[in-house]
């Protein structure tokens, strides 16, 4: 073939390259939008063992079409609290299968019809549906049955550029080690400038069916298209959350572990292929063996996983960690001291004391008129250590404990039912005080009252003689003058007009609000005081 030939021919490849991502752009679009909440709901609801998000990933990717759609969503419910990490890997796992679809449509459809006969009508009838259709649902399948007609007009392009192609033109084939490396970095590198595994698959299943290269090499391609997705899973995660890197990570190490495999057993996945196909009575076309390698391996990477899904889990939940998850985490409940319940006892207390400082930290926010997202983050982190606590008290149940065991546990309990409660009292003094100004006077009285409660948290914080408790009375006690000063001024403002009455009953709210989160805080710290009194947990 002429140079002249070969431009001839790489002017309809280019073609139908674009209107092949341009229709799967579309279609892809069109169907998260038509469908995309009913399947999330599907989603939501459908990933209670792994075969149930397994089998959601499967059929959630192929009905939309987008593995990155799916993946997003699992995230979305990951950081939302619907899903655990462990249920999102196997959506993910699903959604590597689910992508296999695209070869079948491509191999049983596509490259065996003739694209002309339906697919310019499909691009004409879906155009006008997406043009006239009144409700979002209708126009947006309309666009995806339109971008179903542009994705087989691609198609056929490229099945009639690579038909030329072949005719004058042989590529070296991927004998050997390097070679087949080679063939590799093609399909990874045609996957990262293209942005779409699903358009080098295609590009590979049109060269094989036109003969331009052998399944073998085709195949060598596929495996590449599947790394090279990795790319773009890794550059999503760039500053993203943490289960999003997550789930990145979990999406790279599952498709280079497949793709490795996939590599080494390649002549005998082939063989064995070829030989199925046949026992299946399948038709010979190099482009179905090609589908059905490229279902095959995703499917052996999902049988690989299996057994390495919870190490991999817990190696994930280890990686990434913000500031945030770090301090969510119990640091002293360890299941190795339930064996000796007064060394478990001993550990709980001094997780209840992280959750004071939390609940302090809550109330020196709310003094502050904090936003209340800050409130709300710290509320979380508090409520993430009681559930770690409570889960340890369930199993410190089950361990025979000395008859003075019982009676300190329900103390440590009371001084984290304290901490609750401040924490609770701070999220709602903040919310309120948060919602109106206040006038000068009463600014002057608010800013007394706001230096005796942070003396009194910072008596809590860092008790030294006189005695803690004597000193932590007496600062409460000045909180309460101080109270009763604001409390005086806030209803006189409103009395006289100065302040509307709604305005004053937030305020007055605000500051009861403050005042009881400091009291609970105040009983905590005395309660623990009287705990630490006692010595260690008798064994």
């Amino acid at each position: 073939m002429s140079w002249t030939q070969a431009l001839a021919a790489l002017g309809p490849l280019l073609g139908g390259v674009g209107l092949f991502l341009l229709g799967m752009s579309l279609m892809t679009d069109g169907l998260k939008l038509a469908a995309g909440p009913a399947l999330e709901q599907v989603l939501a609801r459908s990933t209670r063992t792994r075969v149930h998000g397994l089998a959601s990933g499967v059929l959630i990717t192929a009905a939309v079409q987008s593995s990155t759609a799916v993946t997003m969503a699992a995230i979305g419910f990951v950081n939302a609290g619907l899903l655990s990490l462990s249920q999102a890997l196997w959506v993910l796992f699903g959604s590597n299968v689910g992508t296999t679809v695209t070869g079948w449509i491509v191999a049983l459809v596509g490259l065996r019809v003739d694209v002309e006969a339906f697919a310019l009508p499909l691009v004409g009838v879906g155009a006008l549906v997406r043009v006239f259709g009144r409700r979002p649902g209708v126009a947006a399948a309309g666009q995806a049955v339109a971008g179903f007609g542009a994705l087989f007009l691609g198609i056929g392009l490229l099945q009639q550029s690579f038909g030329g192609l072949a005719e004058g033109v042989v590529l070296p084939s991927g004998e050997g080690l390097l070679g087949v490396l080679a063939l590799v970095g093609i399909g990874a590198g045609l996957t990262v400038v293209m942005q779409a595994s699903a358009a080098s698959m295609t590009l590979a299943l049109a060269a094989a069916q036109s003969g331009l290269i052998d399944v073998q090499d085709a195949a060598a391609v596929v495996i590449g298209a599947n790394i090279g997705t990795t790319l773009t899973a890794l550059l999503a995660a760039v500053g993203a959350t943490p289960n999003a890197k997550r789930a990145a990570a979990a999406h790279v190490l599952f498709n280079l572990l497949t793709g490795v495999v996939a590599l080494a057993l390649l002549p005998w996945l082939v063989t064995a292929i070829g030989a199925a196909r046949e026992a299946l009575g399948m038709t010979r076309d190099p482009a179905a063996a090609l589908a059905l390698f490229h279902t095959v391996f995703n499917v052996l990477g999902v049988l690989l996983m299996w057994p390495l899904a919870g190490a991999l889990t817990r190696w994930l939940l280890r990686r990434f960690r913000t500031i945030e998850e770090d301090e969510a985490r119990p640091r002293h409940l360890d299941d190795n001291v339930l064996q000796v319940p007064a060394l478990a006892l001993d550990a709980l207390r001094q997780e209840v004391q992280r959750q004071g400082t939390i609940a302090r930290r809550m109330v020196r926010h709310a003094l502050d008129a904090a936003p209340t997202a800050v409130l709300a983050r710290e509320r979380a982190l508090l409520e993430a250590l009681a559930a770690a606590a409570a889960r340890f008290v369930e199993r410190l149940h089950d361990q025979p404990m000395a008859s003075a065991g019982g009676p300190r546990l329900a103390r440590v309990l009371r001084v984290e039912r304290y901490h609750a409660s401040a924490a609770t009292a701070a999220a709602e003094a903040g919310a309120l005080a948060a919602a109106s100004a206040l006038p000068d006077e009463v600014a002057a009285v608010h800013a007394a009252f706001r230096r005796e409660a942070q003396a009194l948290l910072d008596a809590i914080d860092a008790p030294t003689e006189p005695p803690a408790a004597a000193r932590i009375d007496g600062q409460l006690d000045a909180v309460e003058q101080r109270y009763q000063a604001l409390k005086s001024a806030l209803l006189a403002c409103g009395a006289d007009g100065r302040m509307p009455m709604a305005a004053m009953d937030q305020q007055l709210r605000a500051a009861s609000g403050l005042r009881r989160a400091l009291e609970q805080a105040a009983k905590a710290a005395r309660l623990d005081a009287e705990i630490a009194a006692e010595g260690p947990a008798a064994a």
